[in-house]
């Protein structure tokens, strides 16, 4: 079972860029999805989640409105629009997927997810 993150780089700021998660090994079509990322010298943090349905999204208070999370269930991935991009979002982000299927409420808590992917650098230059 594995997640692969890709998309990421260099981007100015006030650009976008879109990021890609693809699992293999599995389905899951019936977890929720998560973003996270972790900035140099600081903790993971949340990002976005997306329900196993597709119909519910949750977003960090410094995304909202900025970032977008959507999936394709029949391609198995899982996607992050992000937009008026800023320094701040410098980040590896990684993705990750609910441990708990066919959950009801999405969670925002490291723990709650696994497996997670990779990451993948995005760096936003001022």
């Amino acid at each position: 079972v594995q997640l692969q993150a890709s998309g990421g780089g260099l981007v100015q700021a006030g650009g976008s860029l879109r990021l890609s998660c693809a699992a293999s090994g599995r389905t899951f079509s019936t977890n929720a999805m998560g973003w996270f990322r972790q900035a140099p010298g600081k903790d993971r943090e949340f990002v976005a989640a997306i329900s196993w349905s597709g119909g519910s999204t949750a977003y960090g208070d410094s995304v909202k409105g900025r970032f977008t999370i959507s999936r394709d269930k029949a391609k198995n991935t899982v996607s992050l629009e992000m937009n008026s991009l800023k320094a701040e979002d410098t980040a590896v982000y990684y993705c990750a997927a609910d441990r708990a299927p066919l959950r009801i409420g999405l969670q925002s808590k490291l723990k709650e997810y696994d497996p997670w992917g990779q990451g993948t650098l995005v760096t936003v230059s001022s």
